[in-house]
């Protein structure tokens, strides 16, 4: 996914890892219900294969909350940047909302990516070429990795206390116009706690490809503060 940004422009190493059931790496079997926590054990596992002991992540949407659970689990974790992403739990409505999305990766796959992934633009009309890409890229996942992947949210825990914890640590980047989070549930949210929100107002929730100069921007400012 992090094809879109032109990253190269960053001056840092930087680890690209296929979260479980996401490009080549297997998903999850034989360790209870589907869970956020588990898939962070799997990327510190690598982490530490890689002799990383230092970072800083930045995680999209369900990236966005193992990358909580990594700054709760690892005391090497430094700036976390939740990109479209948050930090509470899911609502009553949007965890039955998971069992939905769950039942249909099974019942009707390629029609749930077909209608799911446009609407996750600001402006679908002119990222078409990017919807196409995304549709065709997403037809490769398993049913069972997006099930797995829509429970292991539901079941994710809140992180308001990481956040309060290390505020001064975090970046939250926001589409204005994202269709899944209301920049009015995020300023609510964030007006409780001291953590730097940058509102992208052409975007939805795929910011990275549809405002992507700008969040360089705000990486390269963020990142080496």
């Amino acid at each position: 996914m992090w094809k879109h940004l032109s990253l190269n422009k960053l001056p840092y190493q930087l680890i690209f890892i296929d979260l479980p059931g996401h490009g080549h790496s297997p998903l999850l079997t034989g360790v209870g219900d589907p869970s956020i926590a588990e898939m962070a054990i799997h990327v510190m596992t690598r982490l530490r294969a890689l002799k990383i002991s230092d970072f800083d992540v930045v995680g999209h949407s369900m990236g966005g909350y193992v990358a909580l659970e990594l700054k709760k689990q690892m005391s090497g974790c430094q700036r976390v940047v939740l990109l479209n992403s948050n930090f509470w739990e899911d609502s009553a409505e949007k965890k039955r909302d998971r069992i939905r999305v769950a039942d249909l990766a099974f019942k009707a796959k390629d029609l749930l990516i077909q209608q799911a992934i446009p609407g996750l633009f600001f402006r679908k009309e002119n990222d078409n070429e990017h919807i196409q890409f995304l549709i065709e890229e997403a037809k490769y996942m398993l049913p069972e990795s997006i099930a797995y992947s829509a429970l292991s949210m539901r079941n994710r825990e809140d992180h308001s206390e990481t956040i309060q914890t290390f505020s001064s640590d975090f970046l939250l980047i926001h589409g204005l116009n994202d269709p899944l989070i209301s920049m009015e549930v995020i300023r609510e949210r964030t007006s409780k706690v001291p953590i730097k929100v940058v509102e992208l107002p052409k975007a939805g929730h795929m910011a990275h490809i549809e405002q992507g100069t700008e969040i360089l921007e705000v990486l390269l400012a963020f990142l080496r503060d």
